[in-house]
């Protein structure tokens, strides 16, 4: 007889807490909740001051406080869902910067870019190419010039580094 899944009542408990039971209204909550978590560390990566208790805001908590008042007006990124917000739910429901199949990115300086193009004699334009509409990209906000140090790790590739260039 194989084992089940409901054999381990553990996993079992587990498992039923990552499905969203509480209807339409109830996934709409959640699926704000994982675009406004993506959202806060999409700020605090580019820079900005995010406070900790936001960023630490668990499900129940956020669905408490959105509950009395859902307009999406309170959210901290309204301004960039005003248009077409559920695409752009979307877009923020995974946060590409910590996917684990993601290579590590990191965005070069002015002055290490000037290095990289000296050290190999080449044109940033010679370098691999990064579309300025790819996740990554869009996630920084970077634009058309900026090169990124793109660092493999993984037991087929090994470690290798590699740059792109932003067009």
């Amino acid at each position: 007889m194989e084992p089940s899944f409901d054999d381990v009542p553990e996993v079992v408990g587990w498992m039923s807490s990552m499905v969203d039971r509480g209807g339409r209204a109830s996934q709409e909550s959640h699926r704000l909740f994982l675009a406004r978590r993506t959202a806060l560390e999409m700020l605090r990566d580019r820079g900005y001051s995010v406070p900790e208790s936001e960023l630490a805001r668990t499900l129940p908590e956020f669905r408490a406080w959105w509950a009395p008042e859902p307009e999406i007006e309170r959210l901290t990124f309204s301004t960039f869902l005003a248009s077409d917000h559920s695409d752009k739910v979307n877009e923020l429901l995974v946060n590409t910067s910590t996917h684990a199949l993601k290579p590590k990115h990191e965005v070069l300086t002015a002055e290490e870019k000037a290095r990289l193009l000296k050290k190999y004699n080449v044109q940033d334009s010679q370098l691999p190419r990064m579309l300025e509409t790819d996740p990554v990209a869009r996630y920084y906000g970077l634009g058309k010039g900026t090169v990124l140090k793109v660092t493999y790790d993984s037991e087929l590739t090994g470690n290798h580094v590699t740059y792109r260039c932003i067009f």
